[in-house]
């Protein structure tokens, strides 16, 4: 069991025997690379070994798990064995590309599965099959290997940070802040331990239950709609080549990180960490630090946290649309949260495609295969999961609303210039609360406004009847009329809807 906080992680025997089946422990490679730094990261990474042929008719999976454990380089290799993925295998049968079919494109999970002297021939064979079928291509979160070997143009997206973890320790002890965060969940008896594939495989097992039920709540609390692509959350796949540890207080699950292997890199990424939202202070930390130490110890040369988006030196049309997209995404946050590890580098994290292409089109092509189809449906479905998101839309609206209502020409729709003038100070007022609420939600305000509301809507609505209804001339009078009773309204029921959700920080 690992025990968060101490210095030194206890492996039981049990495990012990687990890291010997598994094979793990320092090799060549890893010596090679701890030896000559970083930079080895960034050069294709050769293999002696003599490619063997997958064995004849096996189901695709299997195929593409027999290539990943010889050639399984980039960070997200793994997660091409997900659900919802195609697999186009090269002729020779030695590589492959794991792609997502959006109607429009085949966007790529990363780099070819492939030899590194093999990745710009394989990269331009799936261009070749894609053309074939009328689909353009695109390969999503490339690393600079790649991005220097195929010849394609290459769009910044994002920064990863990667740790040796041999050195974590020295991070540990260089950081007062994850020292005091790793007190707190100790003290709060933040337990994290290793889960055996037979709790994680089991979906029946008490451990399996309640990792679906944080993985439920985690879902539940976050800002957008479920994403599929590189970004699916299913922890229990090819859980006997996966590691997965849990965080427990007094045996209840409160957090848990699933880890998928890098296989060519004798390394790991830390890919699914969920925190209930009613766990103890220093929780994740806590999951991050017994994965390190657990690296560390059967003898792993590379861990990632996986890409932190739109992170680094990205194109400002990419700045601006990190900006605009705050309410949605934590981008910052996420950084930040990352960054807390100290990792030993950023490495930059592209989106690859064939020139002449542009890179707004690929940068579509790759949001419509995370959004599982089309960007309208999961923008809808985004809104009725966060109707705060209505909030601050009606917020925005109000700005040029008020100021129709100020100008001399709209004054008929008025019984007087003293209501007319009265509306617009209530609406600035209400369009003050309303930035206020969205900048820091409180609920109490949210109550408040919410009645503001519901009376505008009310004494509009007597308005209308009394006095508008009668001096509207054309169909447009009458949608104005109907709009300014029912914006209201909806803006009354969004605000006492969105009471009780809690938006988390990242």
């Amino acid at each position: 069991m690992l025990v968060v906080g101490e210095d030194l992680a206890l492996i039981t025997p049990a495990h012990a025997s687990r890291v010997r089946e598994r094979g793990a422990g320092p090799d060549r490679r890893c010596s090679r690379l701890r030896s000559t730094g970083w930079g080895a990261y960034l050069l294709p990474h050769v293999d002696g070994r003599s490619p063997e042929q997958p064995p004849a008719g096996p189901e695709p999976r299997e195929r593409v798990l027999a290539l990943l454990r010889r050639y399984g380089w980039n960070a997200t290799s793994f997660q091409v064995l997900q659900p919802g993925f195609q697999y186009w295998f090269d002729p020779a049968g030695d590589a492959c590309v794991a792609y997502v079919d959006t109607g429009g494109a085949w966007v790529a999970a990363g780099a070819p599965i492939a030899a590194p002297e093999r990745l710009a021939s394989v990269a331009e064979g799936f261009r070749v099959a894609a053309r074939a079928v009328d689909r353009r291509v695109c390969f999503f979160a490339t690393e600079p290997r790649f991005v220097e070997l195929a010849p394609m143009a290459s769009l910044p997206i994002g920064e990863q940070p990667v740790w040796d973890p041999v050195h974590w320790d020295d991070v540990v002890r260089g950081s007062r802040s994850l020292r005091e965060q790793l007190r707190r969940a100790r003290a709060r008896g933040v337990k994290v331990r290793e889960v055996p594939v037979t709790e994680l495989g089991d979906p029946l097992h008490p451990t399996r239950r309640a990792v679906e039920l944080l993985k439920a709540r985690w879902l539940a609390s976050r800002r957008m709609a479920p994403m599929g692509f590189l970004v699916q959350l299913r922890p229990h796949a090819f859980a006997s080549e996966r590691y997965a540890f849990v965080a427990e207080v007094e045996g209840e699950v409160v957090g848990f990180l699933s880890v998928s292997p890098v296989y060519a890199r004798e390394g790991w990424f830390l890919q699914d960490l969920l925190r209930d939202p009613k766990a103890p202070n220093g929780t994740a930390e806590a999951l991050v630090d017994a994965a390190m130490r657990e690296a560390a110890a059967t003898g792993r040369c590379y861990v990632t946290l996986g890409l932190a988006p739109l992170a680094g030196p990205v194109r400002p049309w990419l700045r601006l649309a990190r900006a605009c997209g705050r309410p949605l995404f934590d981008f910052e946050g996420l950084r930040t949260f990352k960054g807390k590890f100290r990792p030993d580098a950023w490495v930059p994290i592209h989106l690859s495609y064939p020139e002449p292409r542009g890179g707004l089109a690929a940068v579509y092509d790759a949001l419509r295969a995370f959004a599982q189809g089309g960007l309208l449906r999961f923008g809808i479905a985004t809104l009725l999961r966060r109707p705060r998101l209505l909030v601050h839309a009606l917020a925005v609206l109000l700005v040029p609303w008020t100021a129709l209502l100020a100008l001399p020409s709209t004054a008929r729709w008025f019984p007087s210039v003293q209501v007319q003038w009265a509306w617009v100070v209530f609406d600035v007022g209400l369009t003050v609360g309303l930035f206020s609420l969205v900048r820091r939600w409180r609920d109490a305000l949210a109550t408040v406004l919410g009645g503001l509301t519901a009376a505008d809507a009310c004494l509009t609505f007597v308005q209308a009847v009394a006095y508008n209804v009668p001096l509207a001339r054309s169909p447009l009078d009458g949608a104005l009329i109907a709009l300014a009773v029912l914006a209201p309204a909806t803006a009354s029921g969004l605000l006492f809807s969105s009471r009780d959700l809690r938006l988390p920080g990242r």
